[in-house]
């Protein structure tokens, strides 16, 4: 059979080169879409420059005020005391409030406040919510007190004892006790044996004593006094010593440092 002649693989070829043509009048994809992207595009742009414009350059979302509220507890700051320490600026744009920033100058400046919430009030407003620390007990320091809150924290001076607030007095002398422990963890586990008290035994408490990280001992009224050990199982010996109190009516000296085998003496 005679192969093709020269004109018609030409012809052929032309065809392959040429591939399927579009159908007339109507457009291809590849031009269509760059206008399509661009009317997607521009509006977005619009958009963003008005809201940028709208939270930083405009009058519309501006600081104009910035309150103070205590999430109860105690309330010994005053409110300049708390505004002048956030330093917020009133007319600086909402978006630029830095939270933590805030927070964190209160915290380093104040050292009462336990905690701080900084909260925006949109579109003006800002608010200060805040926790102060409550003394647990009070340290002798020479001129005063110091205010130590439950963590075991000092954090404020008194000049005056208060009522219903034992003291801590740590007598500690060098030991293995003191170089395992040191001094604020002692502390720490002295505040929490006062935690631990219910009600009625924590009000009869005057003085916390505490030569090392095992001994602890408590002073209460009525010239009674409580040996204590360490400040573990603290919740079981404060429930010992409830009971061996009711069960010993009238005695002076009491040992919860086996909470199993409670003792009292004296009368």
């Amino acid at each position: 059979m005679a192969g093709a002649t020269t004109a018609e693989r030409g012809g052929d070829r032309r065809q392959s080169d040429s591939g399927p043509r579009p159908p007339a009048g109507r457009p291809r994809r590849w031009f269509r879409r760059p206008r399509l992207l661009i009317a997607l595009l521009v509006p977005a742009v619009l958009l963003g420059g008005f809201g940028a414009w709208a939270a930083y350059g405009s009058d519309w979302l501006r600081i104009e005020r910035v309150s103070v509220h205590w999430s109860g507890g105690p309330r010994n700051l005053t409110e300049e005391q708390i505004l002048e320490a956030a330093g917020v600026s009133v007319g600086e744009p909402m978006a630029s409030l830095d939270k933590g920033a805030i927070a964190g100058r209160l915290l380093d400046e104040l050292p009462r406040l336990a905690s701080v919430e900084v909260v925006r009030g949109w579109p003006h407003g800002v608010s200060l919510k805040v926790t102060e620390r409550s003394a647990v007990v009070l340290m002798p320091n020479g001129d005063g007190y110091t205010e130590v809150d439950a963590g075991g924290v000092p954090f404020a001076e008194t000049g005056e004892a208060r009522r219903g607030v034992p003291l801590l007095e740590l007598e500690l002398e060098e030991s293995a006790s003191l170089r395992r422990f040191g001094e604020d963890r002692i502390r720490e586990a002295a505040v929490s044996v006062v935690t631990s008290l219910p009600g009625e035994l924590r009000r009869d408490t005057r003085v916390v004593r505490a030569t090392s990280y095992d001994s602890v001992t408590l002073e209460l009224s009525g010239d009674r006094v409580v040996r204590w050990g360490s400040a573990e199982d603290s919740a079981a010996k404060a429930e010992a010593l409830t009971a061996v109190m009711n069960a010993a009516d009238g005695a002076r000296y009491f040992d919860v440092t086996v909470p199993s085998a409670p003792a009292a003496s004296g009368g």
